[in-house]
C-alpha cells in the first residue's frame, strides 16, 4: 500500500509528510520511504494556531474555523509530497493524519476528565485528495484508560528492533519522548514515555530573546554557560517526579512556563538562559534514563531523532551526560533513517495497522487497559 503520513507537531515548524510504501502489517511490515517533505505554515495560519493554543486568547469560533483551514493545509501538503515525488495522487491508498494538537490533558484535573483534541478536519482532507483518511489516533487509547501518548513506540518496534542489541529511541521534537526496544532475544517489555521538554522551551526562548525561530545547530547555546539556579528551578518541575507511563506537552512546558522563567531570571544574560534551558532538555532526558531505564535494562545503543538531533550543542551535552553509561549514541541518519521524517512515517504505519484492524497502541507505554485499534476512518466521496 502507498500511504502518506501527515504530522504537525508541538514545534509548529510546519507540516511533515512522508510518502511510504508498506507491505504487510504488524511486526512483519516492510516499510520503504519514497519521499519526505516539510510544508511550512504561512504566518497567518501559524498565528492562528498559536492563538488557539492559548487558554486566555482562544475561542470556539477560532478553533472551529481553524479545524477546516488545517484540513485544507494538510490536503495541500499531501498533494505537494506527491508532486515532488512524481507520484500520482490517484495511486495513494491511505492518508494517516495526526492533526494539530490543541489541548492534551492526560490525567483528571478536578471535574475535567482526561481528554485530547487534535484538529485538521479529515473530511476536508478526504474530499480534496479523494483518498481515505485515518485520523484521531489518540482518542481510543484514552477511552481505554491510556494517556493517548506516546504512540510512536509501535512503529519504532517495526523499524528499529535489532536481533541482539537493546536500543533506546529518543525523539527530541517539541516534547522529548523515549522508547525502550529490547532485542529480539529479550523477553523484556517495550516501554515508552515522555521525558519532558525537547525543543519547545529552547525555541520559545529563542523567539523572545533573539527574535529567531530556533537556535540553529545550537550556535547561540554554545556561547553561553549553564546557570545552576536556573537549572535547579527547571529540574524541580513536578513532571520529572512522576512515574511512567506519563506524557506532557505545551500545557506544562509552553509559553506560561517560559514567561515565568524569564521573569524570575531576567538578570541573567540571554545566552546563558538559552544555554541553561538547552541543558534542561538534556538533564531531563538523562534523569529519566538513570531513574527508570538503566537500572532495569542493559542498553547498547541510543538513537536520537527529531529536530533536536540537529542541535549539535544539545547532542554534545547529551553525550557528556551519558559518557559513563557504556552505550553508543547515534542520530537517525547514522543508521540510514531520517530524523525529520520519523514521526510522519510512524503515522503512516499506524494508518496501515488501522486499515488491517490491528491494535497499535502499546499499553505498557500509554497505560491503557488493553490493546486497541487506533483512529477514525473517513472515506472520500464516491
Amino acid at each position: 500500500m502507498y500511504i502518506a503520513g501527515v504530522m504537525s507537531g508541538t514545534s509548529l515548524d510546519g507540516i511533515d509528510v512522508a510518502l511510504v510504501r508498506i507491505e504487510g502489517s504488524g511486526v512483519e511490515s516492510k516499510v520503504e520511504l519514497i519521499h519526505f517533505t516539510t510544508v511550512p505554515f504561512c504566518n497567518d495560519i501559524k498565528s492562528e494556531i498559536q492563538q488557539a493554543l492559548s487558554i486566555e486568547n482562544s475561542n470556539v469560533q477560532l478553533i472551529c474555523s481553524l479545524n477546516f483551514k488545517l484540513g485544507l493545509c494538510f490536503a495541500n501538503a499531501v498533494k505537494e509530497v506527491c508532486k515532488e515525488a512524481n507520484f500520482s495522487l490517484e495511486q495513494l491508498d491511505l492518508i494517516g493524519s495526526h492533526g494539530q494538537t490543541i489541548y492534551h490533558q492526560p490525567k483528571q484535573d478536578g471535574n475535567r476528565i482526561p481528554s485530547t483534541l487534535q484538529i485538521g478536519e479529515p473530511a476536508v482532507i478526504a474530499y480534496e485528495t479523494n483518498t481515505t483518511v485515518i485520523s484521531n489516533f489518540r482518542t481510543m487509547d484514552m477511552a481505554a484508560g491510556g494517556q493517548g501518548a506516546p504512540l510512536v513506540p509501535y512503529s519504532e518496534v517495526i523499524l528499529y528492533r535489532d536481533p541482539s542489541k537493546n536500543r533506546l529511541l529518543q525523539n527530541i521534537g517539541g516534547i522529548s519522548n523515549v522508547t525502550v526496544i529490547p532485542s529480539q532475544q529479550s523477553d523484556q517489555n517495550v516501554i515508552a514515555f515522555d521525558t519532558g521538554p525537547g525543543n519547545m522551551i529552547i525555541d520559545e526562548v529563542c523567539q523572545r530573546l533573539f527574535q529567531l525561530p530556533y537556535d540553529q545547530n545550537g550556535e547561540i547555546a554554545k556561547q553561553g554557560r549553564v546557570v545552576d539556579e536556573i537549572l535547579t528551578y527547571c529540574m524541580s518541575h513536578p513532571f520529572l517526579k512522576m512515574n511512567p507511563p506519563k506524557s506532557t506537552g505545551r500545557e506544562q512546558f509552553g509559553e506560561k512556563f517560559v514567561s515565568e522563567l524569564l521573569k524570575r531570571f531576567e538578570k541573567h544574560s540571554k545566552e546563558n538562559i538559552l544555554t541553561t534551558v538547552t541543558m534542561f532538555t538534556v538533564n531531563s532526558i538523562v534523569h529519566h534514563y538513570k531513574k527508570f531505564i538503566l537500572p532495569y535494562y542493559e542498553i547498547d545503543e541510543v538513537i536520537l531523532g527529531g529536530g533536536g538531533s540537529y542541535n549539535s550543542t544539545l547532542v554534545e551535552m547529551l553525550r557528556n551526560g551519558l559518557k559513563d553509561e557504556n552505550c553508543a549514541i547515534f542520530i537517525q541518519e547514522d543508521i540510514g533513517y531520517s530524523s525529520e521524517a520519523k514521526e510522519a512515517i510512524a503515522f503512516a504505519i499506524l494508518a496501515n495497522e488501522t486499515h488491517h484492524r490491528n491494535p497499535s497502541n502499546v499499553p505498557s507505554a500509554t497505560g491503557a487497559k488493553q490493546s486497541v485499534v487506533l483512529g477514525n476512518i473517513t472515506f472520500p466521496p464516491l
